[in-house]
């Protein structure tokens, strides 16, 4: 791709909101998206990037994100620089066709919608995998861990203890619907 041909794929894409800094570089910005395209200086490495989220905020979840790296994120990756989590193309300039680049940005701009919630996700289905093992080993039920879990939100211990009861009903029944959900999934070491 010539610069004149990334100039126009972005135009087509985002019309008036494209910026044109250098000849090597081109800035989206629109409704929460800054998408920034960056040509290297021989012109030989185009780089598309959006910004995610602070680097503080992603750290619990690197370790999600470093897998979906390897399984979902397709040609798009996530990166971190200068203290924030980036999604980041990169592909070689002189063999990138106007196609591949539009569904980059897709990718891109899908990954910054996305945000946070998938790794956070599979995050909590790993704790809640934990917690079920760990119920399991010391011989309790589901409706005793359930029991446990109400205690520790009760004490505070597991949220906010001044929630009101509708918003820990809330919390308490997405609870039970995870736990409930993967108890059997869950074996321990013999179990059969």
């Amino acid at each position: 791709m010539t610069p004149q041909d990334i100039t126009k794929t972005l135009t087509n894409l985002f019309g008036a909101e494209v910026q044109v800094a250098e000849p090597e570089s081109w800035q989206v910005e629109n409704d929460g998206l800054r998408l920034l395209v960056l040509l290297s200086e021989d012109q030989s490495w185009l780089r598309s990037l959006v910004s995610i989220t602070s680097a503080q905020d992603a750290e619990p979840f690197l370790g999600q994100l470093l897998e979906a790296n390897f399984d979902e994120t397709q040609e798009a990756r996530y990166a971190i620089y200068q203290g924030v989590l980036w999604g980041v193309f990169q592909h070689s300039a002189s063999s990138l066709t106007g196609e591949d680049f539009e569904a980059a940005i897709a990718q891109l701009i899908a990954l910054q919608q996305r945000g946070l919630s998938p790794s956070f996700n599979q995050f909590a289905e790993t704790q809640i995998r934990q917690i079920i093992l760990t119920a399991k080993l010391q011989g309790q039920s589901l409706e005793t861990t359930m029991q446990m879990l109400d205690r520790l939100y009760e004490e505070g211990v597991m949220g906010d203890v001044d929630l009101p009861a509708e918003q820990r009903d809330q919390v308490l029944g997405a609870w039970r619907h995870q736990l409930e959900r993967l108890w059997n999934e869950v074996e321990t070491f013999g179990e059969e």
